[in-house]
């Protein structure tokens, strides 16, 4: 049972994807010293905790999510001494860091799928989940790769296929091999002892495969245009029972060093995924929740979808809330500029952890890649509908000078067009920037606690007003959103909405007394404060 007071339910996540951050050494990737050259950034925004995608050693046939070494710290971002003086630093100023953790596959590289593949009695032949043809020479069965084709490789030289979820060059560890369990249990030990704060688990869903490798059915919702791999219902390769004890293992892992987090991507229903907090909440602590990543932006379905999840939670179990991610279209581009700051408030106001995933707050948007500038498998994969995700990976904007203050050399992908305005140094000095507006609701969020611990509670509303209250420790706060273009006026005696605006998405109404009628512009979101 977690703690009330564990500082991953009071703190703000901040992912970071490496490459794109901030290039300290001129070869136009992002590295580890670059990332130790923002701290101070980061301590002005005011986060908590940094997540940081994938630094091992790796081939990088995925950019970094096909592993070659779990304990080495890949050359493009830097050595194990700068790994260390980053956690050092860090820790020194108060932010945990949470590293990527892929259990799921390892590059075709690594050393124990080298032994794999050598021949069929290898010791490490069952680390690998590997089939035998069908009579006709064919795969095992019909899953598919979530990276186009088929999920099964043939191995000439041993007669025998090998799953892959993802890209060939990514085969599938066995779960159900204890050996596999504790290899990547002693590295889960590894880096805990060298200080890091946590895991955030990939693909977590995926670990355990089902036992008899049968056919998963037809998807009959499939959708012409959407990625092929949907053509199938994951039933047998993914989200299977089993999965449950494995997690469980992970945890046990992790409470042996105190107060560490495990958070697990999973990319399912509501339903399903509060599975993934455990048995009396012996699995994950923070089963990511990515509703708000594909959710239509309108008052009602957000407002039900968070009646959903507050609903379905476990007993004891923490809520937790994401925007954006190296996998989805940015939200600026996906709600618009305007909105994007409706949407700011909205993560920082609801209950339970939120995550923000770099350049949101200074509301970078999906950048536009040329063809022959594609730098994603996905994309090369399954080209021409639009599954790229090179677009939300682009280099973080620092300032206007040349590649945005990023890298003093042509970065590995195209900094946005816009960088010479929309830049972390230009939004700073204004005012009422995006930026600003999340420094602000950051510094909210710390200064009330009913903000962090505090009840949500819907009110009902109508149109594109969005309302709800967060109230404890002696206060109650309203947030009112205004999801739609048009002005909203609406009355407020005996609504239990007076009070005053302690923000607004606008930044310009701080101290405004709320008696007899709110009003908000077109896409105004303002937080409302008053005593019980």
């Amino acid at each position: 049972m977690a703690e009330s007071g564990a500082w991953w339910r009071q703190g703000i996540f901040y992912q970071i994807y490496p490459r794109s951050f901030q290039d300290s050494d001129g070869d136009g990737v992002g590295d580890l010293a670059g990332i130790v050259h923002r701290l101070p950034y980061l301590l002005t925004l005011g986060v908590d905790a940094i997540w940081l995608s994938p630094i091992f050693t790796s081939p990088m046939a995925d950019f970094g999510y096909d592993i070659s070494d779990y304990t080495g710290i890949d050359p493009l971002f830097g050595t194990m001494e700068d790994f260390d003086a980053l956690v050092r630093a860090a820790h020194e100023s108060g932010l945990k860091v949470i590293l990527d953790l892929v259990p799921n596959h390892t590059s075709d590289r690594h050393p124990w799928f080298v032994e794999a593949r050598r021949s069929r009695d290898n010791p490490r032949r069952d680390w690998y989940i590997w089939r035998d043809p069908k009579p006709d020479g064919g795969p095992p069965n019909n899953w598919l790769s979530e990276f186009g084709g088929s999920a099964w490789q043939y191995d000439q030289a041993t007669g025998q296929y090998y799953y892959h979820a993802f890209l060939a060059q990514q085969p599938d560890l066995n779960w159900r091999n204890p050996a596999v369990r504790a290899a990547v249990y002693d590295v889960m030990r590894f880096w805990l002892r060298k200080g890091v704060d946590g895991f955030r688990v990939d693909v977590i869903w995926h670990l355990i495969k089902d036992a008899e490798f049968r056919d998963n059915p037809a998807n009959p919702g499939y959708i012409e245009g959407r990625p092929p791999h949907e053509r199938i219902l994951p039933r047998h390769s993914t989200d299977q029972p089993e999965v449950h004890q494995v997690i469980a293992e992970m945890r046990k892992v992790l409470d042996a060093f105190g107060d560490r987090v495990l958070i697990g991507e999973i990319y399912l229903p509501i339903e399903r995924l509060m599975a993934y907090y455990g048995k009396d909440l012996s699995g994950a602590h923070l089963p990511f929740n990515f509703a708000l990543l594909s959710a239509p932006w309108h008052a009602r379905d957000i407002e039900r979808i968070i009646a959903e999840y507050e609903t379905a939670l476990p007993p004891g179990a923490w809520p937790n809330w994401v925007l954006g991610n190296h996998d989805r279209p940015r939200v600026a581009s996906r709600v618009g500029a305007e909105q994007a700051r409706v949407a700011a408030m909205l993560l920082l106001t609801l209950r339970g952890t939120p995550t923000l995933y770099y350049g949101d707050e200074i509301g970078m948007r999906q950048v536009a890649i040329a063809p022959d500038g594609v730098r994603d498998p996905f994309e090369k994969n399954v080209p021409g509908i639009g599954v790229g995700r090179d677009g939300c990976r682009t280099p973080m904007q620092w300032n206007a000078t040349p590649n945005a203050g990023f890298s003093t050399a042509a970065p590995w992908l195209p900094v946005a067009e816009d960088f010479m305005h929309e830049n972390v140094v230009n939004l700073t000095a204004d005012k009422r920037s995006i930026l600003n507006l999340y420094r602000a609701l950051i510094r909210l969020r710390k200064r009330h606690v009913a903000l962090v611990a505090g009840h949500y509670r819907p009110v009902a509303a109508e149109g594109d007003l969005l309302l709800y209250r967060r109230d404890g420790e002696g206060e109650i706060l309203t947030i009112a959103l205004n999801l739609g273009d048009d002005p909203v006026s609406l009355a407020t005696e005996g609504s239990g909405l007076e009070g005053q605006i302690l923000l607004s998405t606008h930044l310009d109404r701080d101290g405004e007394p709320i008696h007899g009628t709110l009003d908000l512009r077109g896409n105004e979101g303002v937080v409302i404060g008053r005593s019980l």
